[in-house]
């Protein structure tokens, strides 16, 4: 290899790594990095976004539960989750104890999720509702069914559009009974147990009769809370809200005939019948954003857009990764 073709590759690959490193820069400068600066170094996990100015003295908070209501965790860097239960619980408690906000926005767009992170989010919003006696008013976008209804139970007023899908007011726990399948392939289980009942609703074998009474009775407990909820929160008897509360799901209109929602309208109808009624106006809107502006977040965050595994590799990374232990949900659809 002659001398000018070495040099014409170093002189390539110099040129190479200079455009990633370009590039880089330039991904990593596209956000509102300056706008943010003062947040560096900041362990905060949330940070406010005004969306609208008005009055800092008596504001608006925008919260918002978008996607399947679990604790999976904190994700990695390399990982995009639609919702973090802690991160939302933490944004109650700042509401909680900020003096400023004189009212909620709740948007909620979720299938629902488990039932002890729906309760916890419920709890949170009546401790908010009792404590800093200030109305909270729900705006419901695609979906907002099972634990998404749950949460929107308390609610002063709640919007649908008429295009939501919502009620599915319910409890499912589901297994894979694949001892058949196991079978078939010769596969054979040993399990040495301390008790009769300490592998039911496993998988491995079907479930006896005495076993399904066992859990049905846990589902019957948590729907009849479930059933108390709304009858506290919409200001209904049993009577009524069992009429629709049969897992079945329900369009906007469905819902407002059945008393489950107050007014058809989007989230922009549901602030501003929250000003009107409550005189804020003039009140500023904001919402909570994560902050991922600290060196660490905000570095291992831009990275991991740039460079994280694919969507069928995250996937298939969460079903191996995930429990196969069965949970009562208040979920609607196979999510």
């Amino acid at each position: 290899m002659n001398t000018k073709r070495v040099v014409a590759l170093i002189i390539a690959a110099v040129l190479l790594f200079f455009s990633i490193g370009i590039n880089t820069i330039i991904t990593i400068f596209k956000t509102d990095f300056f706008s943010s600066f003062d947040m560096l170094g900041s362990d905060a996990l949330t940070y406010e976004n005004v969306v609208e100015t008005g009055d800092f003295t008596k504001r608006i908070a925008n919260l918002k539960v978008d996607g399947v209501i679990q604790d999976v965790g904190e994700p990695s860097i390399w990982e995009t989750v639609d919702y973090n239960h802690q991160v939302f619980l933490e944004q109650l408690d700042a509401v909680l104890n900020d003096e400023t906000v004189k009212a909620v926005l709740l948007t909620v767009n979720t299938p629902g999720g488990g039932v002890i992170e729906s309760e916890e989010i419920y709890q949170k919003l009546l401790q908010i509702k009792e404590e800093r006696q200030i109305p909270i008013y729900v705006t419901m976008g695609a979906m907002a069914a099972s634990g998404g209804y749950y949460i929107s139970a308390p609610a002063d007023k709640i919007f649908a559009q008429r295009e939501t899908i919502t009620g599915s007011i319910g409890v499912i726990m589901q297994s894979i009974n694949y001892e058949k399948l196991a079978e078939k392939i010769g596969v054979e289980f040993e399990t040495i147990k301390s008790g009769e009942h300490k592998d039911m609703f496993g998988g491995p074998r079907p479930s006896t009769k005495e076993e399904l009474a066992m859990l049905q009775e846990m589902i019957d407990e948590s729907y009849e809370h479930f059933v108390d909820i709304i009858e506290a929160g919409r200001n209904m008897s049993e009577a009524e809200v069992k009429k629709v509360a049969d897992g079945r799901v329900l369009g906007g209109t469905q819902a407002l005939r059945a008393g489950l929602v107050d007014e058809i309208g989007n989230e922009e109808a549901a602030i501003n019948a929250l000003r009107a009624d409550y005189g804020l106006e003039d009140a500023q809107l904001f919402e909570y954003t994560k902050n991922t502006t600290s060196w660490g977040l905000f570095l291992g965050a831009k990275l991991g857009s740039m460079f994280s595994p694919s969507a069928e590799s995250q996937v298939l990374s969460k079903i191996i990764s995930s429990t196969n232990s069965p949970r009562m949900m208040y979920l609607y659809g196979d999510y």
